[in-house]
């Protein structure tokens, strides 16, 4: 079925690996978590956002030093492959394909409820709370259409990776710009409507929490920006990656820090944060229908448009996160990390087909959780990642001075360093989150760290492991590359 030999072909270029990033950042997080910030810090959730973009910049310098001097696919693992030892690379691979197989569990669970209720909104079926769930007389057991939703858009997504890069990396093109699109249209209803006021950001900070409470609301909403390092796990699928792939991942955090910001001053402004914060999950649509025109053709209103966008948005963010899932496992599998079947490609589609069907079987099965517990856990591994990365562009630093950079960071070490600090600081803030309110999600962190300890020392004992250090050269030279 797979083949040793050949190698991922670069079918992508600078947009399709932008969008990529975008795909995953303006996915779920703008549509679901804008109103559990509110709730959380009430008008500050604006500077949720901004600080969250911040912090995100930081380590999106070390990602692009990364990316320029080391083009290879598998994100931060890749880079910490090649300069760390061999536990320390295995734990950052296994951190980093889990917070990618759980994202996408978020994302197929925050399509269902949208699907339905934009079915809802063209008569199809009742509103989604009143939407059952369907027999199933072999077991004689119901399963709630919701779920049943969510693993049909996982199954559908892993299908199309499975057969073709290409194919994929286009749907995430047309998926992104469409949900941008609807974007662009709410924002510029909501800037020009008259409901929009600044007396909604005053006081900015509430009495209860203070500015202190915007701390745990960037631990939940961080996942929003994790794509920048997606964009790294396909850096061999793009055409000349030292310089396509830094580009992509300034200009897609870039624009998506704008457009959150932008969206969430008019979510604010419209709705006001208390408004907000009592939608919850749909409250960007709650704002929508406040301001947006009704009676419109097709679309009907603006909150069925935003549903629409919120539809496009989470199938976007879940196409990403299989693209990049797999890609995590593909390269721990060339490695040897795993077992070699995961890093093997299909003889004829060219794929990473068992690091595909691999990743859909965690994701599968994480569609059962908690929404919000899927999403403290991608969080939580992510930022953990994020710090070993910045430690990781340090080391490269000193051990490999002359090492060609065709992209370097300015202020070094300043940018790394901060890196660290915040990624830190969140993660204790997550954690203790975590105990008071999700203790599900930290049990199962934990869980998979321990299945990965079994899973190291069972491939050790097996012989299934390179001798320790530098997997590959640093030159060396992805097909895509110029």
């Amino acid at each position: 079925m797979s083949s040793q030999t050949r190698s991922p072909n670069a079918e992508l270029g600078l947009l399709d690996a932008t969008m990529i990033g975008m795909g995953a950042m303006i996915g779920a997080g703008i549509f679901v978590l804008t109103g559990l910030a509110a709730q959380i810090a009430g008008p500050a959730a604006i500077v949720v956002f901004a600080l969250n973009g911040v912090v995100t910049a930081f380590t999106g310098l070390s990602y692009a030093e990364l990316a320029a001097s080391i083009p290879k696919s598998g994100g931060g693992y890749a880079f910490v492959r090649e300069i760390f030892d061999d536990l320390s690379s295995f734990i950052m691979g296994w951190m980093l394909w889990f917070a990618y197989m759980i994202a996408g569990a978020l994302y197929a669970l925050g399509f269902a409820p949208n699907f339905l209720e934009l079915l809802h909104v063209y008569g199809v079926v009742a509103p989604p709370d009143q939407v059952g769930a369907l027999a199933v007389p072999v077991v004689d057991a119901a399963v709630p259409v919701a779920f049943l939703l969510a693993f049909v858009a996982v199954l559908a997504l892993v299908a199309l990776n499975a057969v073709s890069t290409a194919a994929s990396g286009s749907a995430e093109t047309v998926f992104t710009i469409v949900k941008v699109s609807i974007l662009v249209v709410f924002v510029a209803f909501g800037l020009t409507s008259p409901m929009f006021s600044g007396a909604e950001f005053q006081p900015l900070f509430s009495e209860a929490g203070g500015a202190a409470a915007v701390l745990p609301a960037m631990g939940l909403t961080f996942i929003a920006f994790e794509g920048y390092d997606l964009i790294t796990t396909v850096t061999e699928e793009v055409q000349n990656p030292r310089e396509n792939i830094p580009k992509a991942i300034f200009i897609s955090l870039a624009a998506t820090v704008v457009v959150y910001l932008a969206v969430v001053t008019v979510a604010i402004g419209t709705l006001g944060a208390e408004g907000l914060a009592d939608a919850g999950e749909a409250g960007i649509a709650a704002a929508a229908t406040s301001f947006m025109p009704t009676g419109l053709p097709v679309i009907r209103n603006g909150g069925a448009l935003i549903v629409f966008g919120a539809v496009f948005s989470t199938l976007t963010a879940l196409n990403a996160v299989v693209i990049a899932s797999s890609r995590v496992a593909f390269s721990m599998g060339r490695e040897e990390q795993l077992l070699p079947s995961f890093g093997q490609l299909h003889h004829r589609y060219g794929t990473p087909f068992v690091a595909i069907l691999a990743s859909a079987v965690v994701m599968l099965g994480s569609v059962a959780l908690p929404t919000q517990s899927a999403g403290n856990m991608s969080s939580l591994f992510f930022l953990l990642s994020f710090v070993i990365v910045n430690v990781a562009v340090i080391r490269l630093r000193r051990e490999r001075p002359d090492m060609n950079r065709p992209y370097e960071m300015p202020l070094y070490p300043v940018p790394p360093l901060v890196g660290i600090g915040l990624n830190l600081v969140l993660t204790v803030v997550l954690v203790e989150y975590l105990i008071r309110t999700d203790p599900l999600a930290l049990g199962l962190s934990v869980g998979w760290i321990l299945l990965g300890g079994v899973a190291y020392l069972l491939l050790d004992r097996a012989g299934n492991r390179p001798e320790p250090g530098p997997s590959t050269g640093s030159e060396m030279t992805p097909g895509g590359e110029d």
